[in-house]
């Protein structure tokens, strides 16, 4: 093996590096030929089943675009069966439940998780990856509790998040019982992944921007609070993430953790001002890699230039790669970034 690369380790935790980091959120799968060959073949849930596979499509980004960190393949869906959540991974729709929670009783029902017995092949898949594979750290993930409530209230994808708040607002005590179930499974779910040789670890709470600031502060602040105090005794990068969520970003710094993900909504620089002096990630509008290269290279300078004014910044994209992106245009822009960076 050779040896590992730091970089993006050492920028989660504000150190000064040789040059500015870089990964990509879904750069594993999606845009890749080879990616889609073997979906023709099985589903994500049977790549995910399958450690030697699994871990293929993990890597190859790396070796691909010469990234800076990889990131697990898997869904965030994966635990929820463990706690007896029926979930089916449905194509063109997504994570689709047959049995909702509506009562505090279906709460109550909720199993525990338990990562050596539940999910073997996902900390299987970590071992395999870094003991003999990587050469860079590679990041661990879970959903946060309010983005899987959301699928387990709705049954599966939505656009307002209506039964979800409604929920929250005419339920507390099922919607607080419902968070601590599931920050614990992401507790236990996350420290499994992190023995396993995962060296950073980000949480998605990919729909949460549903939320204003004092709802946050009153229903999820205190269940993130739990789950980062938690993580934090496992000394590893922890780094937070969410779609159309700038209003909750100095909410997050708030929390113990390490790094605060942007999605292209918020400048940097305009996070900076807000006071936040955490390590930033992001966050290239991933659109703009369907633009000519000229226009890419362009905002992505404007980024990293706001980016680097302080030494704690990984670039990334706002969201993640999608289907249309040529792999060619990733490689490019990584060593651009790398480049520009090293100036």
């Amino acid at each position: 093996m050779k040896p590992m690369n730091d970089t993006f380790l050492r920028a989660a935790k504000g150190e000064k590096t040789d040059y500015t980091p870089v990964w990509y959120m879904r750069q594993a799968g999606r845009s890749q030929p080879e990616y889609r060959k073997i979906k023709e073949k099985y589903s994500l849930f049977e790549i995910t089943h399958q450690p030697e596979l699994c871990a293929y499509v993990t890597r190859l980004p790396v070796e691909q675009y010469d990234v800076d960190a990889a990131i697990l393949y898997k869904d965030i869906m994966s635990p929820l069966p463990s706690i007896g959540v029926d979930v089916e991974i449905k194509s063109g729709i997504g994570p689709v439940i047959d049995n909702p929670i509506r009562t505090v009783a279906d709460v109550e029902k909720l199993g525990e998780i338990n990562p050596e017995e539940d999910v073997p092949y996902v900390l299987e898949t970590i071992k395999l990856l870094t003991q003999e594979q990587l050469s860079v750290p590679l990041i661990g993930f879970a959903g946060a509790p309010f983005t899987m409530a959301s699928y387990m209230i709705e049954g599966g994808p939505s656009k307002n998040y209506n039964k979800t708040k409604a929920f929250m607002y005419a339920e507390p005590n099922a919607w607080f019982a419902l968070m601590n179930k599931l920050a614990d499974m992401t507790i236990t779910y996350a420290k499994a992944q992190i023995k396993a040789g995962a060296s950073a670890f980000q949480i998605f709470d990919s729909w949460v921007g549903a939320l204003n600031v004092q709802d946050y502060r009153t229903f999820i602040k205190p269940i993130m609070e739990k789950i980062f105090t938690e993580l934090k005794k496992e000394n590893v990068p922890l780094i937070m993430f969410g779609v159309g969520a700038s209003h909750l970003a100095k909410e997050w710094h708030d929390l113990p953790l390490d790094v605060v993900g942007l999605d292209w909504r918020l400048p940097i620089q305009e996070a900076r001002s807000m006071g936040i002096t955490k390590t930033v990630q992001g966050n290239l509008d991933p659109s703009i890699l369907l633009a000519p290269w000229e226009v890419i290279e362009e905002r992505a300078k404007a980024i990293l230039d706001q980016g680097m004014e302080l030494p704690s910044y990984i670039f990334n994209l706002g969201h993640g790669v999608f289907p249309q992106v040529n792999p060619d245009t990733l490689k490019r822009l990584t060593a651009f970034v790398h480049e520009y960076s090293a100036k």
